[in-house]
């Protein structure tokens, strides 16, 4: 699927990934790898966010929400990891795990504000 938008959420354990377009979206989820999940080491953290941003390689928009700091963290990591996927990310919210549906609902939502924002026309 060729989409333009991506949506993730997560919190510092599992991550729902979607890229979506007007019509579909399609899902991956993701979960930290290593035998210290309940308390992970930095170095599984790293794993795993470095996991979601390859997800996200193609999206040109990113909207980032999740549990707690978790976004936030994300976002940093982007930032000094990944800068060019930092620039796709338009948004970093938190917010409670919704379904995937739901979370595709909401991000529609928040794109057409982002993208009227921004002058950029949504594309189907």
């Amino acid at each position: 699927m060729s989409t333009f938008h991506a949506v993730i959420w997560l919190d510092h354990a599992q991550a729902h990934v979607l890229h979506f377009d007007a019509n579909a979206a399609d899902a991956v989820h993701l979960k930290l790898r290593g035998k210290h999940a309940r308390h992970p080491q930095q170095s599984d953290v790293n794993a795993f966010f470095a996991d979601v941003g390859n997800a996200l390689e193609d999206a040109s928009e990113v909207l980032v929400t999740g549990a707690a700091g978790a976004p936030a963290d994300f976002a940093a990591w982007a930032r000094g990891h990944r800068p060019a996927l930092e620039n796709k990310i338009v948004a970093v919210e938190t917010l409670a795990q919704p379904t995937d549906n739901q979370l595709v609902a909401h991000a529609r939502k928040v794109f057409v504000k982002v993208d009227r924002l921004n002058g950029t026309p949504t594309p189907s």
